[in-house]
């Protein structure tokens, strides 16, 4: 299926491959899209609206396995604090549900910044801005197109640090999806 995201991607001629999954509306982690479209859940990113205060918002992208850790994105974006956007907002601000928000062709552009370690990969997997549909590219390209949108678009740390066992092993389900 032919999505905004992907129309954004092709207008930009940057490579995408698109993935579809069946959705199940009462799972829609990053971790159980991951396992859907054969990739880590650390591959696969996910998009977070969070609020600074009125009428202040960026998104957030992390790591399908990771929580997002609000004061590192406020001391990121320069903000006092960081919020969830309540879910209600969601699709006004951007035009699309939970579950398929994603920065291309969102109603408005926002500054986005991404965790530092979409770097690691050849490739990541991002909605394409409709549940049960990915856009698999390379980090390289994401970042470029995300500077399509004339927003400030960084990388940084977004995460909560991982609880490790005593051997310093991370703990299964250490993370929230």
């Amino acid at each position: 299926m032919k999505t905004n995201g992907a129309r954004f991607l092709e207008t930009l001629g940057i490579p995408f491959e698109l993935r579809e999954y069946e959705v199940d509306p009462e799972d829609l982690s990053a971790i159980t899209v991951a396992k859907k479209i054969g990739m880590p859940p650390e591959q696969v990113f996910k998009t977070l609206l969070t609020t600074g205060g009125t009428g202040v918002f960026v998104f957030a992208v992390i790591p399908g396995d990771a929580e997002l850790d609000f004061k590192k994105l406020a001391r990121a974006a320069g903000l006092r604090k960081a919020e969830m956007v309540s879910l209600k907002d969601v699709q006004p601000l951007t035009g699309y549900i939970r579950g398929g928000v994603t920065v291309f062709g969102a109603k408005k552009s926002f500054p986005v910044y991404v965790d530092e370690t979409v770097i690691l990969f050849d490739k990541i997997s991002v909605s394409a801005g409709a549940r049960g549909t990915q856009l698999i590219l390379s980090p390289e390209d994401y970042l470029r197109a995300a500077q399509a949108l004339d927003v400030p678009v960084e990388t940084a740390d977004l995460t909560k640090a991982q609880p490790v066992n005593p051997a310093g092993n991370p703990l299964a389900g250490g993370h929230a999806a």
